[in-house]
């Protein structure tokens, strides 16, 4: 049991920490991500062959599930191996649920930034355009690009600590 809380506030205190050099710096440093992978599975092997099948598939599917985006260079590598570290300490049912959290608070997050840089107009439209080029097949114009220095960005460690810092708060409260 005491392991088990171990783990909670290792994946807490990686993604606050992780979320906070993201907000601030804009990068995910591996000195902080690889040691949390390392630790989540050392954990985790406390426990037996259970605990480490569960922390190496919870590093596998975050790895896995992430990298096409890693790939297409709108996710950066930092966000990409925090995922697999906290994949590491909470196994893969319990990622699936931070990363589908940590998609909904980056909408909200994405949304808000929209509206407060007043880019509504300019957003729907690039949508609109992605939109088509996705069912045509055919590549959007030049000027979407993802590297795109006047594009709005989100940074997704601090979606992920969010949603890491509420879910722990959950189960901590008894909610979960």
């Amino acid at each position: 049991m005491v392991m088990k809380e171990g783990l909670w506030i290792l994946a807490t205190l990686l993604a606050i920490a992780a979320g906070w050099t993201d907000w601030r710096w804009r990068r995910i440093p591996n000195w902080l991500t690889v040691p949390g992978a390392i630790l989540g599975l050392a954990l985790n092997a406390a426990s037996g062959w259970n605990g480490v099948r569960s922390s190496l598939l919870g590093l596998g599917l975050g790895l896995a599930l992430l990298l096409p985006f890693v790939l297409i260079r709108s996710l950066g590598a930092g966000d990409w191996k925090l995922a697999g570290a906290l994949g590491a300490c909470f196994g893969p049912d319990r990622l699936l649920a931070v990363l589908f959290g940590t998609v909904l608070v980056a909408g909200v997050m994405a949304a808000v930034l929209v509206v407060w840089k007043k880019r509504v107009r300019h957003t729907l439209r690039n949508m609109g355009r992605l939109l088509a080029a996705f069912v045509t097949l055919h590549r959007p114009e030049g000027e979407l690009s993802l590297d795109d220095p006047g594009s709005l960005k989100v940074p997704f460690g601090v979606a992920m600590a969010a949603t890491v810092v509420l879910y722990a708060g959950g189960h901590f409260w008894g909610m979960l």
